[in-house]
């Protein structure tokens, strides 16, 4: 049964949550925000959603550029190197972006009579990313419940895995990671040397699956 949209922002995660529930999904939303990456992620999401034959749309949110503050809409000398689990990667934070994301897709949730709201957050967010936390999933989930007429929930799955784990699903569901986006510096290949790149080579490594990602070093 269609019953829900899905986040999809053409990286890892998310690619992965969409192949593992496509029969569920009846619409993938891309958010465009300004970020350095966008440009290089959202065509995978495209390609995936069309792939698996999911209607997929995405929304300009070009404020979030011009008023929010964060390295990750300053351009790519603005992205700190380092492990996800550094001070300095705050900096990467864009304030409340999965709040306000998941409150436009609740509503387009609602519009389109579907209950639920997919994303795909996991435990290596906790650490810095305070809207990715089961804290702020229940509270979002309860208040887009408690502000809708059909009830919308916002759906999870991976909040309590790692991205390894993530990757695991991918590889039994074979999906080709070469065709997902992790870099937050947002160049013609991944740098290799942000938290995310770090974060996706050891995931990818964890989860024994060769690595065909180009990276700069």
């Amino acid at each position: 049964m269609k019953d829900s949209v899905i986040i999809v922002s053409g990286g890892m995660d998310s690619i992965t949550l969409l192949y593992e529930y496509q029969d569920r999904i009846a619409l993938g939303i891309s958010f465009d925000y300004g970020s350095n990456h966008n440009a290089k992620e959202i065509p995978f999401a495209e390609l995936h959603c069309k792939r698996l034959g999911i209607k997929h749309i995405t929304i300009n949110l070009g404020f979030m550029h011009e008023y929010f503050k964060s390295s990750l809409l300053e351009g790519a000398d603005a992205i700190p190197e380092g492990n996800y689990d550094e001070e300095n990667m705050k900096s990467t934070v864009v304030p409340f972006r999965n709040g306000i994301m998941l409150s436009i897709a609740a509503g387009v949730a609602e519009s389109n009579g579907l209950k639920y709201v997919m994303m795909a957050n996991h435990s290596g967010d906790h650490t810095i990313y305070p809207d990715c936390r089961p804290e702020f999933v229940n509270s979002m989930s309860a208040a887009t419940k408690a502000g809708t007429f059909v009830g919308v929930e916002v759906w999870a799955p991976y909040t309590n895995i790692s991205k390894a784990d993530i990757a695991r699903h991918g590889k039994k569901l074979g999906i080709d990671y070469a065709e997902t986006w992790s870099c937050y510096k947002g160049g013609d290949v991944h740098c290799g040397k942000c938290g995310t790149c770090r974060e996706r080579k050891e995931a990818l490594r964890e989860a024994g699956i060769d690595d065909t990602t180009v990276y700069e070093e």
